[in-house]
């Protein structure tokens, strides 16, 4: 049934495209919630795999089942989402300390996932426009001149509004998540 669901949305039925999302809508989001523990980030990644899934029809092969294609493409985004959350979590304990933080132990690895989840809450807390030049520059790390081209935006003007951007996350993050300030 799923092949030729796949086979009529290849050929632009969205209804047969609707009806696959609708049969594996509910695992693919309990695995991305399993992964992230937010249903938010769940929906979000559960949404950007059927994006996936959609551009990339014509190449599935359907003699296998998409249940496992569809999963495999959400625990990947799931991982880029925490591997992204770490990374600006790094970026910001060294704006806070000072120091470069080194690889964390196994140990360690458990906390540092709650962390970059609080983190990410409160970037979300920011402004639009906050939110985007911390994403390219701190997420993406796109140069000031990539990010300036991207925002349509002179490249002083993207250190200004990263510095004020900044600012803004450390006053969120010492008001509503102080467990996230070192020394504490």
């Amino acid at each position: 049934m799923d092949a030729d669901l796949i086979q009529r949305a290849r050929c632009g039925d969205e209804t047969a495209y609707q009806t696959l999302v609708e049969n594996h809508q509910e695992s693919v989001f309990r695995l991305a919630y399993l992964l992230l523990g937010d249903a938010d980030d769940a929906a979000d990644i559960a949404q950007e795999t059927f994006i996936r899934a959609f551009r990339n029809l014509d190449n599935f092969d359907t003699t296998r089942p998409p249940r496992p294609w569809l999963l495999r493409i959400t625990r990947n985004l799931a991982h880029n989402r925490q591997r992204t959350l770490r990374r600006y979590l790094n970026m910001v304990n060294r704006l806070n300390t000072g120091t470069i933080k080194t690889n964390p132990s196994a140990e360690a690895e458990s906390q540092q996932q709650e962390e970059a989840q609080m983190l990410w809450q409160a970037v979300r807390r920011l402004n639009t426009t906050d939110q985007e030049v911390i994403y390219l520059r701190c997420f993406l790390e796109l140069s000031i001149g990539e990010t300036a081209d991207i925002l349509n935006i002179k490249d002083g003007t993207v250190k200004s509004r990263l510095s004020r951007a900044l600012n803004r996350l450390r006053m969120v993050i010492h008001r509503e998540f102080p467990s996230l300030v070192k020394g504490r």
